[in-house]
């Protein structure tokens, strides 16, 4: 059906306008009187020429995710149906590739389908995770509840992600940039000099000689050093791409002297909120534990998860093959035993998430704190080296002049 633009005028003489579809402009004038909306305007919407077009469409951000979460548990606890909700939601959702897929999320659940059965056709925008907790409440009637914990999750989520993606960027983009400078120096600054110094007739003191020669080499192959780049680039991508080659390059990350125990502090947060909140959310142990595991974005707490579900299968506590994986702190072993004596996990992984939250922050400083010192002394002495390298016969001549 045809989507209609409409304005008009309300009871209390407000102006309204929206947006409807429906069979013809007679339907749209037929709605907005049952509304109590006189309308003024009716004019179809233009089609979108790239609207099949997948590269030209929005993309569904986390955020949107997030604000539909908390949107829709606020509608459900407010006694509304549930295809009134998703209606509402379709109604006043900004984003073109979203809007569409709530349209297909409402058809479904009119059709007779679940929520969690009609939101798992999108797994790119609902996760094992988010459809899961969905099931779960739409079994035990505590939806509502569910999507606020979900919403919660995924902010928290989102803010750790934001902080760690803030401590690895910081470094990399100095790194980049003291490549580019130091880069141009060697290719378009030292030649020049290198003319110059020509006219000089006197042998170059050591280290000018050396930043010439590097200079030289460096401006004949500089097209062969980026190929190889892009290439070693694309090997190292395709090999990661690779189930053994994943494997061995998260294992490298996790034992990295720097990066690696935030990036296990991480990981311990991720698992212990992810955990607790399906849990909390009615989730079985073993399902919450395979959807952790496929989540977890590293192999190694991967398989160690995996190893922990095969455990519990066996009759054992979650604890104990937690600790023969060698992956987790100790302490997280010990809190998550107490929990399960306590029959309170649910509640101990969370709090467990919460302590290593702020671990990560503080780590997060630290690193920063590390980093900034560091990238200093190395672009001082880098570029810093380069400039007095340059100067040196110039220094030179100036003193036998002197002299």
């Amino acid at each position: 059906m045809p989507l209609y633009l409409w304005e008009g005028r309300g009871k209390a003489n407000d102006n309204r306008k929206g947006e409807l579809e429906a069979p013809d402009e007679n339907a749209v004038k037929l709605h907005l009187k049952r509304l109590g909306v006189t309308p003024l305007k009716i004019k179809k919407k233009p089609k979108d020429i790239f609207a099949n077009i997948a590269m030209f469409q929005p993309k569904v951000t986390q955020t949107d995710v997030i604000v539909f979460a908390r949107q829709f548990s606020t509608m459900i606890d407010a006694g509304l149906p549930l295809i009134q909700c998703l209606d509402i939601l379709h109604t006043q959702q900004e984003n073109a590739t979203f809007k569409n897929i709530l349209k297909e999320i409402k058809s479904g659940v009119e059709g007779g389908s679940t929520l969690a059965d009609t939101l798992r056709k999108y797994p790119k925008q609902f996760d094992e995770l988010f459809v899961n907790m969905v099931a779960a409440g739409e079994i035990g009637g505590i939806l509502d509840t569910i999507l606020q914990r979900l919403a919660a999750y995924m902010e928290k989520a989102a803010e750790l992600k934001a902080r760690v993606k803030g401590a690895m960027t910081y470094p990399i983009i100095v790194i980049c940039v003291a490549v580019l400078v130091v880069g141009v120096i060697l290719v378009f600054v030292i030649p020049v000099f290198e003319d110059m110094f020509a006219d000089f007739g006197s042998a170059l003191p050591v280290p000018t000689q050396i930043v010439v020669n590097i200079s030289a080499f460096v401006k004949s192959k500089v097209h062969y050093m980026i190929g190889a780049l892009i290439v070693l680039v694309y090997a190292f991508r395709k090999f990661v791409a690779t189930e053994k080659g994943h494997y061995i390059a998260d294992d490298i990350l996790l034992k990295a002297p720097v990066f690696g125990p935030l990036l296990r502090k991480v990981a311990v947060a991720k698992f212990t909120r992810t955990m607790g909140t399906m849990l909390s959310s009615g989730v079985s142990i073993l399902d919450s534990l395979d959807i952790v595991a496929k989540t977890a974005g590293n192999k190694i707490i991967e398989g160690s998860i995996y190893k922990v579900k095969a455990g519990i299968t066996e009759g054992r506590t979650m604890s104990d093959p937690l600790a023969e994986t060698n992956v987790f702190p100790s302490m997280v072993v010990q809190m998550i035993s107490v929990g399960e004596q306590t029959g309170a996990l649910d509640a101990m992984l969370e709090k467990i998430a919460d302590f290593y939250d702020r671990e990560v922050d503080q780590a997060v400083d630290n690193l920063t704190a590390m980093i900034e010192p560091f990238m200093m002394v190395f672009l001082g002495a880098t570029i810093g080296g380069l400039v007095v390298s340059m100067y040196l016969p110039i220094f030179k001549m100036a003193g036998a002049v002197g002299g």
